[in-house]
């Protein structure tokens, strides 16, 4: 329930909105409206007009896309993608008998091609919205009563949309710590880390996840000191184990330090520096100094502005919005999307509520099996898992085998030198269905979905170790894994 200020924040939000709302130009009302436009706002909206329905959608910002294609996804894989390029240049390309003269780094014209790409992608999805006619409202979307959504824009006056259904897609923003204060000069966040004026000597990662990692390595590779400070005892904790362990080996080999069962209790930034202190698993005090410190501890929902509280919606302790197994709030005509309600904050994931939504509303029966949505680390290597993982096999008591097969003996990964990680399936140990398949090696964010598609239909293990796998190719491994995981049976190691 509520609390007594809440309740009084709500009330005057409303009244003020009111009367705001007398003023307010009256426009179309829609079968559906999405605020939000990331991966699982703009796909709801397209899903939706596909199945006929009057659609909106409303994004505050300029450009559509959400997070993801303007300061997440698309940008990071683009430098993840730049970064690996010059990486191989100046590690592997002497061994492939490729001579080069002095090698060097533009990095502004890195950032410029990252920005290119945001920028195509971008508008890629105007040219969605305009194909499938759906209506785009720049401003902030707020609720009016149930079915009514104000917009108010950059500039000009405050309007009002009808909607029959409305989802909310609003998505995440970056968590930090109470005593951190975020400068977004030299202590920042991923946002900010996308788009440095020039590449930092030094960088200190406050947090061992998918972000911190991802550009922690993107850094690291370009020549940057990197240090990275998790509080868990593994890297990717959410993850099966194995994969943190063969990712910290990896990442050191880069030339990454890390500090696991460190707790940071103090960051300052001062002039062109950051210092941070952290107590190690000891108790003792170490201290940390960089150009650059990134604050990456995770992500929280976003809600602020919406007026939730006008149509009695209200978030839980940890900001998001409690919906029912069809994705519906406490209003039945109100749905909730991707980062904003409880799971793995996934664009993919965000992409199939949406969907799952716009057919819900169209009375169609759609399907989602949270266990099968893919996690990725876009690390080189890649990180890729789908399933349980071996540490909820053991809580949950199930009788499993595992099975695995490391890059080193694969020789298209020799070929490529690209042989660090190893599939591992998991399987019942009665039955043989696959629980869970994680891997750690090159291409795994690809390679995962013959692993979803083999788990959607309940394959066993045998299912897939019958399958041909085209030689050479990185899939093999996956085969050897599932022959390993049916008796031991791996052919080539």
């Amino acid at each position: 329930m509520p609390d007594k200020e809440t309740t009084e924040r709500a009330r005057v939000g409303y009244l003020c909105r009111l009367i705001a709302s007398n003023f307010a130009t009256v426009m179309e009302s829609y079968d559906a409206i999405v605020i939000g436009s990331g991966p699982g706002g703009y796909v709801a909206a397209i899903r939706s007009a596909q199945l006929g329905n009057k659609t909106a959608l409303i994004e505050k910002y300029s450009t559509l896309g959400g997070t993801c294609l303007n300061v997440g996804c698309i940008p990071s894989k683009a430098l993840l993608d730049s970064s690996e390029h010059y990486h191989r240049a100046k590690e592997q390309f002497s061994a492939h008998g490729i001579r080069m003269g002095a090698l060097s780094l533009d990095f502004p014209q890195m950032i410029s091609r990252k920005n290119e790409v945001v920028g195509a992608t971008t508008a890629g999805i105007d040219f969605l919205m305009k194909k499938n006619n759906i209506d785009v409202h720049h401003g902030l979307g707020a609720f009016v009563d149930s079915h009514s959504i104000s917009v108010t824009p950059s500039k000009g006056d405050v309007y009002h949309l009808g909607a029959k259904n409305v989802i909310i897609a609003t998505g995440s923003k970056p968590s930090s710590l109470p005593f951190i204060e975020i400068d977004k000069k030299r202590v920042i966040t991923s946002t900010e880390a996308l788009s440095l004026a020039k590449l930092p000597k030094s960088l200190i990662v406050i947090g061992g996840g998918v972000i911190g990692l991802e550009l922690g390595s993107v850094y690291a590779r370009l020549g940057t000191e990197v240090t990275v400070i998790e509080y868990m005892d593994a890297l990717i904790p959410n993850m099966d184990r194995t994969l943190g362990k063969d990712l910290l080996r990896s990442l050191k080999k880069l030339g990454m330090k890390f500090h696991l069962k460190a707790g940071v209790k103090e960051v300052k930034a001062a002039g062109r520096s950051v210092t941070v202190k952290a107590d190690n698993k000891k108790g003792e005090e170490l201290t940390f100094k960089a150009e650059y410190c990134l604050v990456s501890v995770g992500r929280k929902p976003f809600t602020d502005g919406l007026n939730l509280e006008a149509v009695g919606i209200y978030t839980d302790e940890r900001g998001m919005i409690p919906v029912d197994g069809n994705l519906r709030t406490s209003q039945p005509h109100i749905y909730a999307i991707g980062d904003v309600i409880k799971g793995a904050m996934l664009a993919h994931k965000a992409e199939e509520e949406g969907v799952f939504v716009a057919e819900t509303i169209n009375g169609e029966n759609p399907h989602i099996d949270y266990n099968l949505i893919p996690g990725v680390v876009y690390t080189w290597p890649e990180v890729a898992s789908v399933g349980r993982s071996e540490e909820q096999l053991k809580a949950d008591k199930v009788n499993y085998k595992v099975g695995s097969f490391p890059f080193k003996a694969s020789g298209r990964a020799r070929a490529s030198m690209d042989t660090d990680g190893q599939v591992k399936v998991l399987a019942h140990a009665e039955t043989d269905e696959i629980l869970g398949i994680h891997m750690i090696g090159p291409r795994a964010a690809d390679m995962i979905a013959e692993a979803v598609v083999a788990m959607e239909f309940r394959a066993s293990a045998e299912d897939i170790s019958r399958m041909s796998h085209a030689h050479p190719t990185f899939t093999e491994a996956l085969k050897e894994a599932a022959l390993a995981a049916t008796g031991d049976r791996a052919l080539h190691i």
